[in-house]
Order: structure tokens, then sequence, then C-alpha cells
């Protein structure tokens, strides 16, 4: 691929031969869209700005064997994904731990809300907090392929080739996981929407 068609794989080619500067450049740009992705992912604000900054420690360690094969945007969600995944996995493993953690952490604080760009709804409605959090929990209740191939396509910098590199699965199975997270998050949305009613 060539290094003028992505641009901020030409800045990692440049922190690959020391520049702190282009890789201070990268974070800049990625920090906000890579904490929206983990922290929807996991659902753990504090967490997830951990896990956010552990993606960029892994960056930019890896910077001597980062190779010019996709675009940087690919390689930076696919070290999210994993390091999500690993949490996942992590979490299963210690379920009373990670209650106890949430609880702690979340006792005093009101939820987050994201704005959410693809999904667009009244302006009324949108502003209104309850429906915000209904349709994160509907995302977060999405089977963990369908969620991340949704949270994936929020991204504006991520074509579908892209997030089918991420997921590592094919680009019409990436197309099927996308089509069938919408079509859930319809059904579970419309009752609420239609009636001001939420059914789980």
């Amino acid at each position: 691929m060539p290094e003028h068609s992505d641009p901020d794989a030409a800045l990692m080619l440049r922190v690959k031969r020391g520049d702190r500067a282009a890789f201070a450049t990268l974070v800049g740009k990625y920090q906000q869209p890579l904490f929206n992705f983990i922290c929807r992912t996991l659902r753990d604000e504090s967490e997830s700005e951990d896990l956010a900054q552990n993606v960029f420690l892994q960056v930019y360690k890896s910077r001597q064997r980062y190779q010019h094969t996709a675009k940087f945007s690919t390689w930076l969600f696919t070290i999210a994904r994993n390091l999500c995944l690993n949490e996942i996995r992590r979490r299963s493993r210690h379920p009373a731990e990670s209650i106890e953690e949430n609880h702690a952490e979340n006792d005093d604080q009101p939820q987050r809300q994201y704005e959410d760009k693809t999904i667009h709804l009244p302006a009324e409605q949108a502003l209104h907090g309850e429906l915000a959090a209904k349709i994160e929990a509907a995302i977060a209740g999405l089977p963990e392929p369908q969620r991340t191939a949704i949270l994936l396509c929020r991204q504006d910098e991520l074509s579908y080739e892209e997030i089918a590199a991420i997921l590592d699965c094919s680009l019409s199975a990436t197309k099927s996981l996308i089509h069938r997270g919408r079509e859930t998050l319809k059904e579970k949305l419309k009752p609420y929407l239609k009636s001001g009613n939420w059914s789980d």
C-alpha cells in the first residue's frame, strides 16, 4: 500500500524512525474514537481509559515491527479489539471481582453518554438520557462479533474491508454481522420508540 494513500501510516513510519511528535499527532487524532469504542465494549469508563492508554503503549512498543501493509486505523483497532477480548475473558474468569470493581467505580458517578452518529432520532428524543441509555444497553446486549462490528462501523475512518480485517473474517461475513446487528437493534428499539416503554 503506497504511503501517501494513508497519511496516518506515514506518521507511524515516522514514529518507527523515532519521531515522537508524529506519535503525539496519532494519539491526539485517535484517543477519543478509541476510548469510545473500548468504553462501549467494556462499559466501564475508568477501565476503558486505562485500556486505551495500553493500546497506545502497545503501538509505541511495536513501532519497530510496524509494516505498512494495511491502514494504520485497521492495525490500531485490531490491537484495541484484542485487548478488549482479553479483558472480557479475564472478567469471565473472575466475575465477582469485576462486579465489585464496577460497583466501586460507578457508585458516585453517573454513566457518561456518548454521541451516536449512526442512529438518527428526533432532536428531543436524542437528548433524552433514558433513550441514550437504552441504545447503549441494546448494543451491549448484542453477541460479541455483532457488537464489535457495529461499534467499528461507527468509526468514520473504517471501511467494511478494514472492519473485516480487524474481525479476521470475510467481507461477506462482516456485512452479515453488521446487518444482523442493525436488525436486532431495530427490533429492540422499536417498541420503546413507539410507546415509550422498554421491554427486555
